[in-house]
């Protein structure tokens, strides 16, 4: 891949934007590269075998920026026409849902994207009807939500660890596809994606997680157990897809063994979900700062200031 050069050409200082962009977002990325603590050299060994090489880096934070770029386009466009955005994430425990979560929202409004990821129901919520805690998350016109966990909860973690009995499965399998036409028909446009790695892969990420102490947090009670319960989970996911599968709003399957691809992959099909478009936008012009030769900046108590000790 040829490198950008700087000042160089018609278009310099686009690329010298690009580049400041990149290194940016490369020092992140270095960032929580050196935040994982040294693995065994056994772990080791097999983590690179089992992950042949994936997309370069270079190339890798090149497509993210134009891809992030076209959501800032999408974002624009919902926030024009009013229109109202809903994105699911579900999948396996550690598959990769909050890393492209994490990129989607990266250089968004949160005024107009924000992410909805609710805790365990309280004693309240449990007496309500099942659908009535997401209901106040919705977008209103102009507002894209994204669920990182959703109502299927139902199907998935309440049904397997046994916090939901089978009749309350089966009532949520005869609700969930009206539900969801009912808010397409009330102009939401609603994407639900699955995030789906292997055994294998689930079984690394979590040993890494173990091994690591600023990613032990990640792991709760709940996840140990899909270790527990793949088989279980991997039921309750095929009988999900047959029974919400509807035209009105389809699930999209993300392969995640590959974050990289994985994220590039989502975003991408994200895109092509809306007819989006440039939209107008009036001209900013930076003001004039008013002097006023009268005024005396006063002096701050040096105990105000954060101490310079870098």
């Amino acid at each position: 891949m040829n490198e950008l050069k700087p000042n160089s050409g018609p278009n310099s200082g686009a690329k010298d934007w690009l580049e400041a962009e990149l290194e940016d977002t490369l020092d992140e990325d270095y960032e929580l590269e050196i935040s994982e603590p040294a693995l065994s050299l056994e772990i080791a060994k097999i983590y690179k075998k089992s992950h042949p090489p994936s997309i370069e880096r270079m190339a890798y934070f090149r497509e993210l920026l134009r891809l992030q770029s076209e959501l800032i386009k999408l974002q624009s466009w919902v926030a024009y026409h009013k229109k109202k955005l809903v994105v699911i994430f579900e999948g396996r425990d550690s598959a990769g849902k909050g890393g492209v979560i994490k990129r989607i929202t990266q250089r968004l409004n949160p005024r107009i994207a924000r992410v909805v990821a609710l805790p365990a129901p309280t004693e309240r919520e449990k007496s309500q009807w099942y659908f009535q805690r997401y209901v106040p998350h919705l977008p209103a016109g102009g507002e894209i939500v994204l669920f990182d966990r959703s109502w299927y909860n139902r199907s998935g973690v309440e049904r397997v660890m046994g916090f939901a009995n089978p009749e309350q499965v089966e009532e949520f399998f005869h609700d969930v596809p009206e539900f969801e036409r009912m808010l397409v028909r009330s102009g939401i446009t609603l994407v639900k994606y699955w995030f789906s790695i292997t055994d294998e892969e689930q079984q690394m990420r979590f040993l890494m997680r173990i091994h690591d102490p600023m990613k032990q947090w990640k792991l709760s009670p709940m996840d140990l157990q899909s270790r527990v319960r793949w088989e279980q989970y991997t039921k309750a996911k095929e009988e999900t897809f047959a029974r919400t599968n509807i035209k009105e709003a389809p699930w999209f399957i993300v392969e995640g063994n590959d974050k990289k691809r994985a994220r590039l992959n989502c975003i991408d099909h994200l895109l092509q979900q809306m007819p989006y478009e440039d939209v107008p936008h009036e001209e900013i012009t930076l003001p004039e700062r008013v002097f006023n030769p009268s005024y005396e900046r006063q002096v701050l108590p040096h105990e105000l200031y954060v101490p310079a000790k870098y």
